[in-house]
């Protein structure tokens, strides 16, 4: 008889967050502070690819809510996208691990938006116009 394939078990929480094309997989680690962030397969350094302080204070707003800043470190993978909608995804990402993580977190991250995953896409173009639905300019005569 065949035996079932089980699923490879990961031993630490992850999650996966999305925002319009950009998808990241996030995994708390037990070394705190520890930051290893891979775009499109290459090791990238943190903050010199998320420079500005509002950046930063976005993707790490659910570990500070939750008081568990210092408890974990973040392995990173993300593609796609643009910067922010990247740091959008990561932020996504990092909630619902925290969630499988200890499942008491899902109220407050749910409360502050946290958990939402936010469902804007940039909107097709239509023939006959510029763009989406800018339209050429318009004379009588």
């Amino acid at each position: 008889m065949e035996e079932k394939k089980k699923k490879k078990e990961i031993p630490y929480p992850w999650g996966t967050g999305r925002r319009k094309t950009a998808v990241a997989r996030i995994f708390l680690l037990e070394n705190p502070g520890k930051v290893k962030l891979f775009v499109n397969n290459r090791e990238r350094d943190f903050d010199t690819y998320f420079p500005s302080d509002g950046m930063k204070a976005r993707i790490k707003a659910p570990l500070y809510l939750t008081g568990t800043v210092e408890k974990f470190g973040l392995y990173i993978t993300v593609k796609g996208g643009g910067v922010s909608a990247q740091a959008d995804a990561i932020r996504l990402g990092i909630a619902r691990a925290l969630v499988k993580y200890n499942s008491e977190f899902h109220r407050v991250l749910k409360e502050k938006g946290m958990l939402t995953r936010d469902p804007r896409e940039k909107e097709r173009r239509k023939y006959g116009l510029h763009k989406a639905r800018k339209a050429h300019q318009y004379h009588k005569r």
